[in-house]
Order: C-alpha cells, then structure tokens, then sequence
C-alpha cells in the first residue's frame, strides 16, 4: 500500500509507519483490495494528508468511514467525489451553513476538497471500507493509526478547532487537550439524528471562523 501524503505529514508520522501494527494494517487493507472491491481507491486513502502541509492544519472533522457506494468516497469525511448525489449527512451539514452563515445558495457539489485546501483535516475513523458494507474495515487496525493523528495533533499543535460531531466523533476526540485547543461538539449530522439530537443550529462554522480570526489565521470559506 502506498502512503500518498505530503511529507511534512509523513515526517510527523514516522513513528507510526515503523510501528508493528501499521505493518500488519497494510497488509490486511491491501489483502482486502485484491479480494474485494474497496473504496477508495488506493492512491485516495491517505488523501485527507495530501490536501495541505501539517503547518498549515487549521480544522479537524472526525467521521467515521468511507461512504461505501461506487464512486463516492474520494479520501475525505463526509465528502464525495464531484457529479456524485449529494449525501443526506452532507445536506443537512451545507444546511446548516446556510444557516449559521446567512448564505444564500446551497453548494452544488459534495466535494469537500475546497475545505481542506484551506487547512480543514476530514478524517474519518477508518480509511477504507467495502462496497455496500458500511464498517466493515472496523475490525482493522485503522482506530489505533487515527487515534494516533488525533493525539499527534492535540500534543505537537495549538489552536486547531476540532469539530466532534455526534457520540463516536466525541469519543474518539475524547483525549484532545482542551486547554491548548477549541472542540466545539453537537449531534451528528445524519437525517437520523439531526433534529433529535442538536445539530441544527450548532453554530460550529461561524464559531470555527470567530475563533481563527481571533488568533491572527484566515476564515474557512465554507
């Protein structure tokens, strides 16, 4: 399997290339992609380290796989590749924009690659995923590799927003340390819970925007 990423974000990883488990995790991904059909593509996997340098790391959103249909996931949480039926998680998340941000149209893409060009990090908790089979690299070593970008973050950076939405993303987000960055958390996105459970009206993307502009760094055009 090869690590497409900047190298920047290699070199903050090293130490997790050379671990045991990230061995056998490669071997058991690429094993998977030879005997089913998986997604993303394999040069797409590392693709939320590809989009900009560690330096200029300004977001986190935490998802938790791939979408799983053919030729959705590009590498990004929550995105899909461009001409793909926007997904309902990602409608209610441009919803809420709208909203938050008093915007007047509504993207046409579900592309998020306009996101983390500006520093915005899509990580979901598991890269890889089968076809029609929503978590079924779960039971892969991913959980230890992006547990690991999560703590590499919350230790080597300062003031980076993370954006913990629904309980998985808030578990997984549990160790952040919250007195060097600012975790804004709410319910998920997903049609199943979005009224329910708080997300409508969280605000997260004008607050992500107050918090940059007031430590000196550009707003997310979201």
């Amino acid at each position: 399997m090869f690590i497409n990423m900047r190298p920047s974000w290699q070199e903050i990883l090293k130490e997790e290339f050379k671990n045991p488990y990230f061995k056998e995790l490669m071997l058991h991904v690429e094993e998977e992609y030879q005997s089913n059909q998986c997604y993303p593509p394999k040069d797409l996997v590392f693709s939320t380290f590809n989009q900009f340098d560690f330096n200029d790391l300004k977001v986190v959103i935490i998802g938790q796989d791939p979408y799983h249909g053919k030729g959705e996931a590009n590498g990004l949480c929550f995105s899909v590749n461009e001409g793909m039926r926007i997904p309902p998680s990602l409608r209610n998340i441009f919803q809420e924009i709208n909203t938050d941000l008093d915007s007047i149209f509504l993207p046409e893409s579900g592309n998020l690659e306009r996101w983390a060009k500006q520093g915005v990090l899509l990580l979901n908790a598991s890269l890889t995923v089968r076809e029609d089979q929503p978590n079924s690299h779960k039971h892969l070593k991913w959980k230890v590799f992006t547990d690991a970008v999560i703590q590499k973050i919350s230790e080597e950076k300062e003031n980076i927003v993370f954006l913990l939405w629904g309980n998985f993303a808030q578990q997984k987000g549990a160790k952040i340390n919250r007195e060097k960055h600012l975790v804004l958390q709410s319910g998920h996105p997903s049609p199943l819970s979005a009224n329910q459970k708080k997300w409508f009206g969280n605000k997260h993307f004008s607050q992500t925007n107050l918090y940059l502009k007031s430590i000196g760094k550009p707003e997310i055009e979201w």
